[in-house]
């Protein structure tokens, strides 16, 4: 049987696994794309951001454009969580399969 605990709870939630996804994908967000694409209030995505931020998967920092804004990234503990995350999606879509 699958050992279900391997999964990483902070990502595995919704909105936080589509914040990884989209960081994943591309170098650097704004923050106002990242609203934008995942459709998320300012408070929501601002709370999945913080607890992303305060495990050490997301970095942030503050520009000042014509108005200032705050760019989001993946730090390297975080890049790394999120390949071990996937990897345990494949191992658990492998074993379905068997």
């Amino acid at each position: 049987m699958f050992d279900f605990d391997r999964l990483d709870k902070l990502i595995h939630e919704k909105g936080r696994l589509a914040i990884m996804t989209l960081l994943a994908a591309r170098a650097n967000w704004p923050f106002q794309d990242l609203k934008a694409e995942l459709k998320m209030s300012d408070g929501n995505l601002i709370t999945h951001l913080r607890a992303l931020h305060q495990a050490g998967y997301v970095a942030y920092r503050k520009e000042m454009l014509t108005r200032p804004q705050t760019r989001y990234e993946l730090t390297a503990r975080g890049r790394k969580s999120f390949e071990n995350y996937l990897e345990v999606l494949e191992e658990m879509v492998r074993s379905a399969k068997r």
